[in-house]
């Protein structure tokens, strides 16, 4: 089994229940293909560094999936005549980092690490 890290992005117009809706059919996807999605990260709606189909902005949705070659493709596929979708990103991993959140609140990350000292 293989690991990846894939990351879409959704228009900045998406409501919040169709995000839900993104990531449930993207997640039955994997599951139909062998896969496991081992998480899923809601990143939230974050500027874009140049225009994407005149948006701005993009609502980004994070998975760590465990599978074969066969569903990134099939995952690719679909995302790929997916409207509510700007970009889409796979990339293969060694292993997961499971603990960190890199769009957590600073907050958050600040009172771990005063716990840890």
């Amino acid at each position: 089994m293989n690991l990846y890290e894939h990351t879409i992005i959704a228009r900045q117009d998406t409501s919040p229940s169709e995000l839900k809706q993104l990531t449930e059919k993207y997640s039955k996807i994997v599951e139909k293909n062998e896969g496991e999605v081992v998480k899923t990260e809601n990143w939230g709606l974050l500027n874009l560094s140049y225009l994407i189909k005149k948006n701005k902005k993009g609502s980004y949705i994070h998975f760590k999936i465990k599978g074969k070659g066969k569903v990134v493709e099939e995952l690719e596929k679909n995302e790929a005549i997916d409207k509510k979708l700007l970009r889409y990103l796979t990339v293969r991993v060694k292993e997961f980092d499971l603990d960190t959140n890199y769009f957590g609140k600073k907050e958050d990350s600040e009172n771990k690490e005063s716990t840890k000292n």
